[in-house]
């Protein structure tokens, strides 16, 4: 009897395994972000389903920042209670030049640095979340709550596929821990399909 690929090949499974979540998670790159796309949706569908299908067959090789891990999971119906990295304050609104003055001169003295520059985009409001990544890797997103506490939605901001499940190094390296702010926000047209 002919030993199956899984029991013969471990090491190809768990490079192709490597390869495919790599190429994924590429293609969500260009698709999600960059809206440049490459690929057919055929063919992404294609390296999902072999992607899925290694998994299942090597259970030991699947991993929570698998793309795999995103799609159909199911919302927790109650959440855990998570303590944010550092308190999520509310943003400081102004109006007028001399409350961004003010601002600007916060951000200088606790930066220590002269040279800052910034980036204005129109506000978008939705919810606020924290996202905690620990060796590239989302381990938590918890809600804003009171500002010390919130409620843990990890399981529900996986089904989001603008959030990266790891950590992509582009221009410098990505720090072992960090934690961003975010805001999760639904376009109004999805908001009516979705009711």
């Amino acid at each position: 009897m002919k030993p199956k690929h899984s029991e013969k090949f471990p090491s190809e499974a768990e490079e192709r395994v490597r390869h495919l979540r790599a190429q994924i998670q590429h293609h969500d790159y260009l698709y999600y972000i960059r809206n440049t796309p490459e690929i057919s949706d055929e063919e992404y569908d294609r390296l999902f389903r072999e992607l899925r299908e290694l998994e299942e067959r090597h259970p030991a090789l699947l991993s929570p920042d698998s793309p795999t891990q995103r799609v159909g999971v199911t919302p927790l119906d109650s959440f855990p209670t998570i303590e944010h990295t550092a308190p999520m304050l509310s943003l400081d609104s102004h109006v007028d030049e001399e409350g961004l003055r003010r601002f600007d001169e916060r951000v200088r003295k606790a930066l220590g640095d002269d040279e800052v520059t910034y980036v204005v985009e129109p506000k978008l409001d939705g919810a606020s979340v924290e996202l905690v990544y620990e060796e590239e890797q989302l381990v938590r997103a918890s809600t804003r709550g009171d500002g010390r506490f919130g409620e843990g939605i990890t399981a529900n901001v996986r089904t989001i596929p603008t959030i990266p499940l790891r950590l992509r190094e582009a221009e410098r390296p990505v720090p072992r821990f960090v934690a961003f702010r975010a805001e999760v926000i639904m376009p109004i047209g999805a908001f009516e399909a979705l009711n």
